[in-house]
């Protein structure tokens, strides 16, 4: 079988255009296609008035045409042979397998790192426990909208705690920049499609899910993960580990000390805690464990009507039902050394009250799979690292966040709104008194103010150079309506938990620092790639003591 990519067709191109234009391109007739499939499936953008598909096509010709055409076409990076995407366990516990005590593998976090770290483990026969400190995925989510609707957060239950970790309550976006030899992605897409997403996100070139979708998804593999022999605890918090020290020197996991008074016994203990547990990192750090500062950025959610952002980037093509709601991606290097850009970005989306601690405002963006609500949202932040920003100290940035999370509370009127301001307001340095064309999304509310109050200089003085640079790239995204909340402080994760070649923690034998939480994943899909990663990697050190 053969993968032909780049082959571009019109937007309005009928089915059986797609035969020809394979044949064409790779010089055989029509007769010789035995079958062809869509691998993937984007769009060329660049002239917005004449989008074109762009189709990675899987083809089919008989062993003596392959290979003629390979040979003829040497030099065209854009026809090779199909990867094999099928995903093989690596080991596999031996049937009757049975776990001593503390050798049965432990997951903390129940997000897609370790939804998938769990899921790989039970499908290997190898009978996880997972324990989540939030609730089950529907309790969680009516506390979530008790914060959005009625000011009411749960410390423990909100958009960062509770089954299906924060991406499910975002866009849903399933795709990533991470390098996957192993096509573990495909993995995944495979298994949140036996789960009930729609077909679409395995040839999609930017696929996404949505809130609803992914809630009923979650449900679903903690069945198939419960059938296999796994073990959810909801509403427990991991609020220690206990670390010995063997003959040879040598720090070993030995058990957990859990919320509820128990101590599990532990030597195998997946950590999936996602970019906010806080408390957690500081136990970690406490007990030893090898923790450094890494980069982040900080900066506010930016709303525009979703109709201006397909105009931009799709012109006449705008809502072309292939195309859907448009998304954008805009990045700026400052002239303060800080780049500026566009994170999260969700198309007919809102802003969504993200806080997981009293007291303090964040922010984040959440769509359906419809992607059909009025505005287009996403994080407009500035980067920040450690040595310039928050020097000293492996938890400083959970410092730097706290503050700037409290300045947006007070800024907001205490009760969880969040500080907004319209841009034109923003650019000429006065606050807003009133809003314009432009209605926020963010519930319980936008307090309108001077956004100044609850950012650092640097991130102001970043945003304004670059709001009229992305304006002439993008006409009318300074637009004076246009609307930013603050604050976005969790872009990802301020500490790495660090970890070796064998995935384990640099100091601490059987921990296994995962996913975005431990600075290793950025999204939903990269963080279930790593958990299925480190799930391997447990498993085979497991199966071979």
């Amino acid at each position: 079988m053969l993968r032909l990519t780049e082959l571009k067709l019109p937007l309005d191109h009928a089915p059986e255009a797609m035969l020809p234009a394979i044949a064409a391109r790779l010089g055989v007739s029509e007769a010789q296609i035995l079958r062809h499939a869509v691998a993937k499936r984007g769009n060329d953008a660049r002239r917005k008035n004449a989008i074109q598909l762009v189709y990675a096509v899987d083809v089919t010709l008989s062993d003596a045409d392959e290979a003629e055409v390979l040979a003829r076409l040497a030099g065209d990076t854009h026809v090779r042979p199909a990867p094999d995407t099928s995903y093989r366990f690596p080991v596999r516990a031996p049937e009757g397998w049975t776990a001593r005590e503390g050798d049965r593998p432990v997951v903390i976090g129940a997000g897609p790192c370790g939804l998938l770290a769990g899921l790989i483990l039970a499908q290997m026969g190898l009978k996880p426990i997972i324990i989540e400190r939030g609730k089950a995925v529907r309790e969680r989510t009516k506390d979530t909208w008790a914060l959005w609707r009625k000011s009411v957060l749960t410390p423990e239950s909100n958009v960062q705690f509770g089954e299906g970790g924060a991406g499910t309550f975002s866009d849903g976006k399933l795709y990533s920049r991470i390098k996957d030899p192993r096509h573990l992605g495909r993995k995944v897409l495979v298994e949140f499609v036996k789960a009930g997403a729609p077909d679409d996100i395995l040839t999609e070139a930017h696929p996404h899910i949505g809130t609803f979708r992914l809630v009923t998804m979650v449900m679903s593999m903690r069945e198939t993960i419960e059938k296999l022999g796994g073990e959810y605890r909801f509403g427990t918090r991991v609020d220690d580990f206990a670390v010995e020290t063997d003959a040879q020197g040598e720090r070993r996991l030995a058990g957990l000390h859990l919320s509820n008074g128990e101590y599990l016994p532990a030597r195998r203990v997946i950590m999936a805690v996602g970019h906010s547990a806080r408390d957690t990192f500081e136990v970690l750090y406490n007990r030893g464990v090898h923790i450094e500062a890494k980069p982040f950025a900080i900066g506010v959610r930016i709303e525009h009507p979703q109709s201006l952002i397909d105009q931009a980037r799709y012109g006449a093509c705008a809502k072309h039902p292939i195309l859907g709601p448009a998304a954008y991606a805009l990045a700026h290097q400052c002239s303060n050394g800080r780049s500026v850009y566009s994170f999260c970005m969700c198309p007919g989306g809102r802003v969504v009250a993200a806080a997981s601690e009293e007291g303090r405002v964040v922010t984040n963006g959440m769509s359906q799979y419809s992607r059909a609500e009025f505005n287009a949202n996403s994080g407009l932040v500035v980067d920040i690292t450690p040595e310039r920003d928050f020097p000293g100290h492996p938890l400083a940035g959970i410092a730097l966040q706290r503050h700037w999370e409290e300045r947006a509370f007070v800024a907001g009127g205490s009760n969880y709104q969040a500080p907004g301001q319209k841009v034109g307001d923003f650019l000429a340095r006065r606050p807003s008194t009133e809003l314009g064309s432009i209605v926020p999304s963010y519930q319980p509310g936008v307090h309108l103010t001077e956004l100044e109050t609850c950012l650092p200089d640097f991130v102001t003085d970043a945003l304004r150079e670059a709001l009229p640079v992305f304006g002439r790239q993008m006409a009318g995204y300074d637009h004076p309506d246009v609307v930013m909340t603050g604050v976005e402080t969790r872009t990802s994760s301020p500490v790495r938990i660090t970890r070796g070649k064998d995935l384990q923690s640099l100091n601490t034998r059987g921990l296994y620092p995962a996913g975005e939480g431990a600075g290793y994943a950025g999204g939903i899909l990269s963080a279930a790639v790593d958990g299925i990663r480190v799930a391997e990697a447990l498993a085979a050190e497991l199966l071979a003591a």
